[in-house]
């Protein structure tokens, strides 16, 4: 049970991943729809003990207890043993994506910067950040850092680092990841160790397009896990 209660916390943590997934699948109207208020856990095993029962009372979420027996043919028998009808959450709030970006850059809506950051986002470019910072942020406790010169992602070190090109209308991303590992790209990733650059992280990757972010995908991935 304890293990199902992780997998649900690992999928309250990705759920811009989920979305994508489904989106692929089954198309942006199946995506939009998925409802995050009541998700529901559901264990099945041989047997559960008394404490176990008791656990699933007092835990705020929607799970389902279910006992198997195979029997002599290969029959399979389930039976629901315990259920709780959970707490509904509240819905997640959608900002529109604009005022995520300009959120974590610092600005409002008329461009002005916030006290507590130099950074505003360029007005071409506040869309396409909007949907990095979300694939930045999927990752758990990842704090969100507006700096001088760049905004920085962290967990217990920098993972991630972001600089506005507004000139070229792209964004470029420098994570801690080992270029070794990495097969280059020429003007998509490239390997900065010998290179002086704002922000830390040694593989820089360019993101100019949707098409770019969905590439840049599982090397955020990789520097999120790895972190």
């Amino acid at each position: 049970m304890s293990q199902a209660v992780s997998y649900l916390s690992w999928l309250d943590s990705a759920r811009h991943e989920f979305e994508a997934l489904v989106r692929e699948k089954l198309g942006a109207v199946a995506a939009e729809s998925i409802d995050w208020r009541n998700p529901r856990m559901v264990c099945i095993a041989a047997s559960f003990s008394r404490h176990d029962r008791v656990a699933v009372q007092r835990l705020r979420e929607r799970i389902d207890l279910v006992r198997y027996r195979i029997f002599d043919g290969g029959l399979l028998s389930l039976l629901l043993i315990e259920s709780t009808p959970g707490s509904p959450r509240p819905a997640p709030a959608r900002r529109p994506r604009r005022e995520q970006a300009e959120a974590r850059a610092g600005g409002d809506r008329r461009g002005r910067s916030f006290r507590t950051s130099p950074i505003v986002t360029p007005a071409c470019l506040r869309d396409l950040y909007a949907e990095l910072d979300e694939a930045l942020t999927v990752w758990g406790e990842v704090e969100v850092a507006p700096l001088r010169h760049y905004i920085a992602y962290r967990r217990l070190v920098n993972v991630a680092s972001v600089i506005f090109r507004p000139k070229h209308e792209v964004i470029l991303v420098y994570l801690r990841l080992d270029p070794d590992m990495v097969e280059l790209e020429e003007g998509f990733t490239r390997d900065m160790r010998d290179v002086g650059h704002l922000g830390t992280g040694d593989l820089e990757v360019r993101v100019s397009s949707a098409a770019d972010l969905e590439k840049a995908g599982p090397l955020v991935r990789r520097a999120f896990e790895a972190a």
